[in-house]
């Protein structure tokens, strides 16, 4: 079987061209058939042959096989950060009453992500639910649905398997029961030795590289250094160490969804040698098949490291 694999640029492209319909034509008549990768739920193209929004069906099937058997052997990431992104698309995109439908989809995604990560035998995930940006952009009424969905999400994965749970980012401006919760989290699986799950809520690159030098300075000026000998002491690695993620390796692979290609002040400091993807599907919409074409593409590369 000859098979294409369509990006979902090219399917939003072709939907309405009339080229397209009559190259989908010629494509039945050889015999090939199409499998739209990434593409978002409930989205029809002329050109997709079989539509399998969901994840299901055996041409889907198929195709997740195929993309395990080109792992295997190769190179995966050991921490994988996930920007999940476009939550409130998605529930524009259905007319659903508030964005809340959307952060409840994309929570529930998130549950299925970390199975695929721990499933291929990655140890480390960071994801990020709530940015310091969000606390002061979004809408009280928004928030306070964020914050519940938040904390049933925490208390669910403390819940779920042998995977230890941590918070990074600052608990300035969080409600407290969303604290607690996440506190909860961390203290029922501070003894796990399964995925270490880095949960990013009220969290900002910038704000966590201050903190790392406010608790730099604090714990310098508590030993009566003076600051000319900071100044000698202060490296890199000293700077990591007072991170939100310290001990932990730097994310190898930064995932982020719904096609938008920016940081938003994620991990800055940890991504300095980080590869990207970037999927076009919804955060709600991705599938196992993007993420395992994500390592994919993540095996491909060859990080150089300055050489």
């Amino acid at each position: 079987m000859v098979e294409f694999v369509l990006e979902q640029r090219q399917l939003r492209k072709a939907r309405c061209s009339h080229g397209a319909i009559l190259w989908a034509r010629r494509a039945r008549s050889l015999g090939v058939h199409w499998i739209a990768a990434g593409h978002r739920v409930g989205y029809r193209s002329s050109v997709t042959e079989r539509q399998e929004p969901g994840g299901s069906g055996p041409l889907y099937g198929l195709y997740q096989a195929r993309l395990r058997r080109q792992l295997q052997g190769a190179e995966l990431p050991h921490h994988v950060a996930m920007i999940i992104d476009g939550n409130r698309r998605w529930a524009r995109e259905r007319a659903l009453e508030t964005a809340a439908h959307g952060h409840r989809a994309g929570a529930e995604k998130m549950r299925e992500f970390l199975g695929w990560c721990d499933e291929l035998g990655i140890r480390v995930v960071t994801i990020y639910l709530l940015s310091t940006d969000n606390l002061s952009g979004r809408s009280s009424d928004e928030l306070d649905q964020l914050f519940e969905i938040i904390a049933d999400l925490a208390d669910d994965l403390s819940r779920a398997a042998d995977w230890r749970i941590q918070h990074v980012g600052t608990t300035e401006g969080l409600p407290g029961p969303l604290v607690a919760a996440l506190r909860a989290a961390e203290d029922r699986t501070i003894g796990n030795r399964g995925l270490h799950v880095n949960l990013a809520v009220g969290y900002g690159g910038r704000r966590e590289i201050a903190d790392a030098m406010r608790s730099i300075v604090r714990s310098h000026g508590d030993a009566g250094g003076t600051i000319e000998e900071l100044a000698g002491i202060l490296t890199p690695e000293l700077i990591g160490e007072h991170l939100y993620t310290q001990g932990q390796p730097d994310p190898d692979l930064i995932i982020r969804t719904s096609g938008e290609q920016r940081l938003s002040d994620f991990m800055l400091w940890q991504s300095a040698h980080s590869e990207f993807y970037f999927v076009e599907a919804l955060g709600p919409d991705l599938r196992e098949v993007d993420f395992l074409r994500a390592l994919r593409s993540y095996a491909t590369r060859h990080r150089r490291y300055g050489q």
